[in-house]
C-alpha cells in the first residue's frame, strides 16, 4: 500500500531513507505543521520520548562489560557493534531489583519495569510498570498513550492493578493502527463501539456501588481495585473517542509484510524497530516497550545450530558460548541500526535520538544460572551527558529502580520514588 507524502515543503529536502527488513521507509523530519494533526497542541520544543527494550535471555557478560570504566574503555565484542554510537550511550553494571527469586528462573521478566519483589511466588501481585506511569502522565498528548510490543505476545507493560498488557507482535497490524485511515463507515462504527463501551462501564459502576454496601473489608478492597481499573478504562475510552475522528498521519512508507519465518528473531526485531522509529517520528506515541523474547528453537542466523534457550544455559562450555555470541552480536547489530535510524532523523536542530531515551538490557545478569543480579543496562540518547561505562558494586547492587525515577521525571511524571528505588537518581546518569 502506497501512502501519500506528508508535504512538499522545503524542509523535506532533509528527508532520508531508512531501510529495514522487508520495508523501505522514507523518514520525514519532525515538522511543526505536522503537530496539530498528531497531538493535541503544537509543542514549543520537541517532545521527549521513552523506549524500553528487554532481551529476556540476557547477554554473556564477559563479551559485554569492559574492564575499564569511563569513556576510554576498550571495546568488547558486543560494544564493538555500537562503536559509532559510543558517545551516545552509557552502559551500567551492578544494578538489579531486590528479591527477584521467583517461581521459575525467568520470572524476573515480569518485573523488569516494575521492580515488584518475589515474582510469581505465593501472594505475588505485580505493580505498575515504568512506561505506564509515564503514559498516565503524558499519554493523552498523543493518539496512542503507549505501545506495548513483543516478539512473543507477552510484554513488559503492567497496569496499575498489576495486570499484564498484551504485546503486539505484528508490524503490519501496528502499521495499520498507526497510519491507515478507516473509511467514514468504519470510523462511525468505531465511535458507536466506544459509546457502547462507555454505556457498559456506567452500568458496571452503578451495580458495583450498590454491591459495595453488602461487602466485608477484604472484598471492598478488591472491589475498589476493580473499580479503579474501570475508571482508568473509562478515561482511556474518552481519549480514544476524541482521537478516532482526527486524521492519522500520512507517511511515505508501504505496509510492511510480517516476517514469515517464526525463528528469524533478528529480522522480527529489525522490522518492529522500523515501526518504532515511524511511531516516534510522527508523534503517534511517546512511550514504547518492546519485549525481545528468546526462543526454545534454533534461530535463523548463519552459524547457529542449537536452540537459543539451551545455548543461554551454556555452563561455561566454550563451544556453546561461541555459538551464543553469534546470536547476541546480531542483537547488538540490530540495536546499532535502530540507534542509527533515530540519529538520522532531524528534529528542531537535533536528532530524534537526542529526544528519545532508549533503555536496553535484560532481566537476567547471568542467564546460564538464572541470576537476576548485576543486570546489563544500557541507556542511549535522551539528551543525557553519557559517561561511557559506569560500574556499580557487583556484589552490593544499586537498585535498578533508582534509574527509573529520573527517566519518569524527564518525561513529565511528577514522582520522587518508584517501586524499590532508594534514591531519585543514579550515579553515572547526568542530564
Amino acid at each position: 500500500m502506497n501512502l501519500p507524502y506528508l508535504s512538499t515543503r522545503p524542509a523535506l529536502s532533509r528527508r532520508h531513507f531508512l531501510r529495514g527488513s522487508g520495508s523501505a521507509i522514507l523518514g520525514l523530519p519532525f515538522l511543526e505543521a505536522m503537530t496539530p494533526t498528531f497531538s493535541r497542541a503544537a509543542p514549543a520544543v520537541s517532545p521527549k520520548r521513552f523506549v524500553a527494550m528487554c532481551a529476556t535471555l540476557g547477554f554473556h557478560g564477559p563479551h559485554l562489560f569492559p574492564t575499564e570504566v569511563g569513556q576510554g574503555y576498550k571495546l568488547t565484542p558486543y560494544l564493538s557493534k555500537l562503536k559509532e554510537h559510543r558517545r551516545d550511550f552509557t552502559l551500567f553494571s551492578g544494578l538489579s531489583h531486590p528479591e527477584q527469586q521467583g517461581n521459575n528462573g525467568h520470572a524476573s521478566e515480569m518485573t523488569w519495569l516494575t521492580s515488584a519483589r518475589r515474582p510469581g511466588l505465593a501472594g505475588f501481585k505485580n505493580s505498575i510498570s515504568l512506561d505506564q506511569v509515564i503514559a498516565n502522565a503524558v499519554g493523552s498528548e498523543t493518539r496512542f498513550p503507549f505501545l506495548a510490543l513483543s516478539t512473543s505476545g507477552r510484554s513488559m507493560s503492567w497496569s496499575a492493578n498489576g495486570v499484564e498488557l498484551p504485546g503486539e507482535t505484528s508490524p503490519a497490524k501496528l502499521f495499520k493502527s498507526l497510519f491507515v485511515q478507516g473509511t467514514n463507515e468504519e470510523v462511525a462504527a468505531e465511535m458507536r463501539s466506544f459509546r457502547r463501551g462507555r454505556s457498559i462501564l456506567d452500568t458496571v459502576l452503578g451495580e458495583a456501588k450498590g454491591l459495595e454496601r453488602e461487602l466485608g473489608a477484604r472484598d471492598k478492597e478488591k472491589l475498589e481495585e476493580y473499580l479503579a481499573s474501570v475508571r482508568e478504562l473509562e478515561v482511556r475510552l474518552q481519549e480514544s473517542e476524541a482521537w478516532v475522528q482526527k486524521p492519522k498521519p500520512a507517511v511515505a512508507a508501504e505496509l510492511p509484510k510480517d516476517v514469515p519465518d517464526k525463528n528469524d528473531a533478528i529480522a522480527k526485531q529489525r522490522l518492529m524497530n522500523d515501526m518504532i522509529v515511524l511511531a516516534l517520528q510522527t508523534d503517534s506515541t511517546r512511550t514504547i516497550t518492546f519485549q525481545l523474547a528468546g526462543t526454545n528453537a534454533v534461530p535463523t542466523i548463519p552459524g547457529v545450530k542449537n536452540d537459543w534457550h539451551n545455548l543461554s544455559h551454556h555452563g561455561k562450555d566454550p563451544a556453546k558460548i561461541d555459538e551464543l555470541k553469534i546470536i547476541e552480536e546480531a542483537e547488538f547489530e540490530a540495536l546499532n541500526e535502530f540507534l542509527t535510524k533515530l540519529k538520522a532523523v532531524s528534529e528542531n536542530g537535533n536528532s530524534l535520538l537526542d529526544h528519545t531515551a532508549v533503555l536496553y538490557g535484560s532481566n537476567l545478569g547471568n542467564a546460564s544460572s538464572h541470576d537476576w543480579r548485576n543486570l546489563p543496562v544500557l541507556l542511549a540518547g535522551g539528551g543525557f551527558k553519557h559517561q561511557g561505562y559506569v560500574a556499580h558494586d557487583e556484589k552490593e547492587n544499586t537498585p535498578f529502580a533508582n534509574l527509573f525515577v529520573p527517566l519518569a521525571q524527564r518525561m513529565g511524571a511528577e514522582i520522587d520514588q518508584f517501586g524499590t528505588s532508594t534514591a531519585a537518581g543514579l550515579r553515572g546518569l547526568e542530564a
